[in-house]
């Protein structure tokens, strides 16, 4: 059974500088639309571009609040 490769963006934690942006080579990651409860727009991913996601890992590693967990599966 395949099992996906899974990212969780809290956002909460999310301050919104967009460094995952940036950082995903397939360019998976976007900025919501609306403010989190910090006042940040912070980042997200469909549920479209989830199924799209390498594991890389790179958005994870980049994110300076650490608000960003990967789960590699067996793609």
């Amino acid at each position: 059974m395949d099992v996906a490769n899974k990212i969780i963006i809290d956002e909460l934690r999310c301050k919104g500088c967009a460094l995952c942006t940036v950082a995903c080579p397939q360019g998976l990651i976007t900025m919501a639309n609306e403010l989190n409860k910090q006042g940040f727009l912070p980042a997200v991913i469909s549920a479209e571009n989830l199924e799209r996601c390498t594991g890389c890992t790179f958005c994870a590693l980049v994110c300076p609040d650490v608000a960003i967990e990967v789960y590699r599966g067996d793609k």
